[in-house]
C-alpha cells in the first residue's frame, strides 16, 4: 500500500498550524508541498493570502481551518470566517463541529452551525471542499457516529478525526468507525499524531482517504 512516492504525497495535507508559524516557515512549507506534490498546505487564516500567492503556479491546494482549534465560536463568526478564507485564495476547509453542542445533544445548533458555514464558503466559491472536524478524542462512538451523519447532510465533503490540540489525535480504530458510520459518502481525514510511514498506511488500511501531518517530507523520504 502506496510503494509510491508521489501517490502518497497526494494523500497528504502538508500542516503547520503552529501559533509560532512565521512567514518564512509558511513559504518553506510551500516550497516543500510544491516539491513532494501533496495535496494541499493546511495553514491558519492569517497565512492564506500568502500561500495562495506562492502557490499559484501549482496544483498544490491551500486548506486552512475555521472555527480553530475549539468550534466553539459563534456560527456567524465562522461563517465569516470560512467566506473570508475562500476570498483569500483557500480551497479546502476544515471546520471545527460545536463539540459542546454535540455533546449537549443539541443536534439541530451542530447541524445549523455547520450548515452556515458551508452555505458561507460556497457562496463565494461552489467547489469548496469541507472538512468537518469531530475531535474523536472527546466523543462517544454514538457521538461520533451522530456527528458524522450531521455532516453529510451539511454537504461537507469528509469527516476528520482530530485538530492535534487534543488530548490525543487519530487512532486506527475512529478512522475504522467513521469509514463504516459515513458509508463512503464522504471521505475521511486521518490527523493528529501521525509522524511515520507505519502510522500512514494503519490509517489507510483503516479507510482514511486523506492524511493531515506535518511531518510529510520525513514520511515521504521513507519509502
Amino acid at each position: 500500500m502506496c510503494n509510491n512516492k508521489l501517490e502518497l504525497a497526494a494523500l497528504i495535507d502538508h500542516t503547520l498550524l503552529r501559533s509560532d508559524a512565521a512567514t518564512d516557515d509558511i513559504i518553506r512549507l510551500c516550497v516543500e508541498a510544491k516539491a513532494y506534490g501533496f495535496a494541499t498546505v493546511c495553514v491558519n487564516p492569517c497565512y492564506v493570502s500568502r500561500a495562495a500567492k506562492e502557490l499559484a503556479s501549482s496544483p498544490v491546494k491551500v486548506c486552512t481551518v475555521v472555527g480553530f482549534p475549539l468550534g466553539a465560536a459563534t456560527s456567524a463568526t465562522k461563517a465569516f470566517e470560512a467566506a473570508e478564507a475562500v476570498r483569500n485564495g483557500a480551497a479546502e476547509l476544515d471546520v471545527v463541529i460545536n463539540v459542546g453542542f454535540l455533546k449537549g445533544g443539541l443536534l439541530k445548533q451542530v447541524k445549523s452551525d455547520l450548515m452556515d458555514v458551508v452555505a458561507s464558503a460556497r457562496s463565494e466559491n461552489k467547489d469548496t471542499l469541507i472538512k468537518v472536524i469531530l475531535e474523536t478524542c472527546l466523543l462517544t462512538n454514538s457521538e461520533k457516529i451522530e456527528a458524522s451523519r450531521l455532516a453529510i447532510e451539511t454537504g461537507a465533503n469528509f469527516v476528520k478525526t482530530s485538530t492535534g490540540w487534543g488530548r490525543s489525535g487519530a487512532t486506527v480504530a475512529d478512522v475504522a468507525l467513521l469509514k463504516k458510520a459515513t458509508d463512503n459518502k464522504v471521505g475521511v481525514k486521518a490527523s493528529g499524531g501521525i509522524r511515520d510511514l507505519a502510522a500512514i498506511r494503519n490509517m489507510l488500511a483503516a479507510g482514511a482517504d486523506r492524511i493531515g501531518t506535518s511531518s510529510g517530507p520525513a514520511i515521504v523520504n521513507e519509502l
